[in-house]
């Protein structure tokens, strides 16, 4: 089975090339992420799966998912995206990357 990742939307596509034109912060982080896409992009179910029950509205509203998945990197961020597939391979869909503060905030922790 082939593996593919993506983003879910241009949204989101743009918010990281904008890390790229940041501070040294911004620019650590969109590293850490590529190395991050690379790990999912060769498994999409090595992160942690998220309850069905804790799935944030926002997502299920926005984009229409059914799962959603943590994978934790850089320190305190977390990488928020979800698996699907098309029959001949496995797609991760990028949503986006967080801190863990905001993280917290986005689950109702």
């Amino acid at each position: 089975m082939k593996f593919a990742l993506y983003f879910i939307d241009d949204q989101a596509r743009q918010l990281f090339f904008q890390l790229g034109s940041g501070r040294a912060e911004e620019t650590e982080i969109q590293g850490q992420l590529n190395a991050a896409f690379d790990i999912i992009a060769a498994d999409p179910f090595c992160g942690i799966q998220v309850p069905k029950r804790l799935i944030p509205k926002v997502y299920i509203t926005r984009y229409g998912i059914d799962n959603l998945w943590k994978y934790n990197f850089h320190k305190n961020w977390r990488l928020m995206y979800s698996v699907t597939g098309d029959g001949s391979q496995v797609i991760a869909l990028v949503i986006e990357w967080l801190p863990h503060k905001e993280y917290e905030r986005r689950f109702g922790y």
